[in-house]
């Protein structure tokens, strides 16, 4: 039996950053994250509960991220998706467009149409229902190419619109890579508006934060939102101003990523500013930006810099807020997600439970299809006083 075997995780990572000859500060370059957040790590001061996160930090040490669970323990990513992420990749590897291939007898679909359709997509994704956005998407990615090829100016923001959707999904169900194919060509695609820009922005700067790019997301979110940010601030330009608060927001989230207090809170405060403009209860650009959007910001930032005490306390205020039930679904089940996380950290699995099981209401597929949701199922599940509902699920989904 390797030594390894018999350590906490974060021990683990030590000891393998050991055996790579690698100092705490050229792990943590590798990583994008700073010193002292490899050295909470390594010391269980903060804990690794993220998919992604173990992913990155298994390549980086050039291990498999089973290695870091322990031999016995059983990953929580969802492999059932495999086939239908497979058909996305296929839908988003075609060339037919630049290659000049034959459409078949499938007509080209107008522009209105697929804005229609990306529409629903949308809304869709933003209700939590994402195994109907899986079975949407290969066909709207084809149609929105071509109503774009025939129609250029028309077809431009559907087929932005596509690529963010799709790039958003992908994020969700951990396929970076993928996602980060489907956002550089809204990127390419939005090139010259800098609304668009601006709107793809959001989806580049979760996928960056995905792949554990989080300087560079930084960055580039900062890039967008000054690029967006009108020069006179009003209601008559709440749009923008959704956009330019997101991108805050995303920059703060990668922040935290970081274990950059400072600009953690520079960063929300300046989009605070912005949101008091804006007001809640709107979806400009499909950002949901406004008040509350910030104060669940400062919550899920706070569990990223692990402070659970501090991100349990605003998780209170949070969800008391008349914002709360007009955010979208989506987000506000992604957030119960992070909010569990922190009673996590917090040694408290019975509230980490009661939060699972209000996502699971509110959204099921935030828990039974996303691997992150599934992840923190996992880690309540084993726990004994987990709740029976959720033994009961994570049975159901072959967990237990």
């Amino acid at each position: 039996m390797d030594s390894s075997e018999l350590l906490p995780v974060g021990r683990r990572v030590a000891y393998w950053r050991g055996r790579r000859r690698l100092s705490q500060q050229v792990f943590a370059d590798r990583l994008g994250k700073s010193k002292s957040w490899v050295d909470k790590i390594e010391r269980g001061v903060r804990t690794l509960d993220k998919v992604s996160t173990l992913q990155h930090i298994a390549a980086v040490l050039r291990i498999d991220p089973g290695v870091l669970l322990g031999r016995d323990a059983r990953s929580a990513e969802v492999t059932g998706w495999t086939a239908d992420v497979a058909r996305i990749r296929v839908a988003l590897s075609r060339y037919d467009i630049p290659l000049a291939r034959p459409a078949g007898s499938r007509p080209v679909p107008p522009a209105g149409q697929v804005a229609r359709r990306v529409a629903h997509a949308w809304t869709t994704f933003q209700h939590a229902s994402y195994p109907q956005v899986v079975a949407l998407l290969p066909e709207l990615l084809a149609d929105a190419e071509r109503a774009h090829a025939a129609d250029p100016v028309a077809g431009r923001g559907p087929l932005v619109e596509t690529y963010r959707v799709t790039a958003s999904l992908l994020v969700k169900l951990a396929a970076p890579e993928l996602a980060w194919l489907a956002v550089d060509r809204a990127m390419g695609t939005a090139t010259d508006d800098s609304v668009l820009v601006a709107a793809a922005a959001v989806q580049l700067g979760q996928v960056l934060r995905a792949s554990g790019e989080v300087r560079v997301a930084k960055s580039a979110m900062l890039a967008a939102a000054y690029r967006i940010a009108p020069p006179v601030i009003g209601c008559d330009v709440s749009p923008e101003l959704s956009l330019c608060g997101t991108l805050l927001l995303q920059a703060a989230l990668a922040a935290a990523t970081h274990g950059d207090d400072a600009a953690v809170a520079d960063l929300l405060d300046e989009a605070d500013d912005l949101a008091t403009f804006v007001g809640d209860g709107h979806d400009h650009h499909r950002t949901g930006f406004g008040p509350t959007a910030v104060a669940v910001a400062r919550a899920a930032t706070a569990v990223e810099l692990g402070d659970a005490h501090g991100a349990l306390a605003r998780h209170e205020a949070v969800t008391r807020r008349d914002g709360w039930r007009w955010l979208p679904v989506e987000h506000r089940a992604a957030y119960l997600v992070d909010a569990a996380r922190a009673h996590l950290h917090h040694a408290d699995p019975a509230g980490a439970g009661r939060i699972l099981v209000d996502a699971d209401r509110i959204a099921p597929a935030e828990i039974r299809h996303r691997p992150a949701g599934r992840d923190v199922l996992a880690r309540v599940t084993r726990e004994p006083d987990a709740p029976p509902t959720l033994r009961q699920l994570a049975a159901a989904l072959g967990m237990g």
